[in-house]
């Protein structure tokens, strides 16, 4: 049953790299989109809004929970919906959070993002008004970025639909998922973790096991 307090995010099921997502609101009604590449979404005629309603109309599940919805709002469309800068500081300044990168929403990476980059300007900050000389460079942009690039694999992974053939493994090691499920929880930074360490090569080795 469809838990109206959670976000929902449905997988096609004949296309790993095509999914959707239901995010409930309190007075019955919910934000609804899929995610694809430009290709796919050229195959359907019509609106914006046909095009939704034909793809959902292809997920029985999904099909099934908006059985009796009002498609009372027009859809639009958002071609590559995520943002980064050359530099995360300068000269007296630096950028906390998704104002320096915005990855994706699916994962909540972005209130991650923006505790630790809170976090280490505000230990710079105290050592530099201490008097102490500070380099923003190698003790907030290298540090914080380490922790952002492993977000990006893994977001990387799930637009390829290559993350999806790890998450529905069905013989799934419960130490690997243990590892993964840390990073998404927020543990970025952890370099004991070796999909931290070296995110994109033990994604890519892994996902060619799981779909094997």
């Amino acid at each position: 049953s469809f838990d109206r307090n959670k976000i929902l995010i449905t997988v096609h099921p004949e296309h790993c790299d095509v999914w959707f997502w239901t995010i409930p609101f309190s007075n019955g009604r919910c934000s609804l989109g899929v995610v694809a590449g430009t290709e796919y979404l050229a195959q359907y005629a019509g609106s914006d809004l046909d095009r939704l309603r034909a793809i959902v109309g292809e997920v029985a599940g999904l099909s099934a929970l908006l059985a009796n919805a009002r498609w009372d709002t027009p859809a639009r469309q958002i071609v590559g919906y995520s943002a980064n800068v050359e530099a995360l500081c300068g000269n007296h300044y630096a950028l906390l959070g998704n104002a320096g990168e915005f990855l994706d929403p699916v994962f909540s990476s972005g209130v991650t993002i923006a505790f630790k980059s809170a976090s280490l300007a505000s230990a710079c900050l105290r050592r530099q008004f201490a008097g102490a000389q500070v380099d923003w460079q190698a003790d907030y942009d290298q540090p914080l970025r380490k922790g952002v690039d492993t977000f990006r694999a893994f977001v990387d992974a799930w637009y390829s639909g290559s993350f999806q053939k790890i998450i529905f493994f069905a013989h799934a090691s419960t130490t690997v998922r243990g590892m993964l499920s840390s990073i998404l929880a927020g543990y970025a930074w952890d370099q004991n973790n070796p999909y931290v360490a070296e995110p994109q090569r033990r994604l890519a080795v892994l996902e060619e096991l799981c779909s094997g």
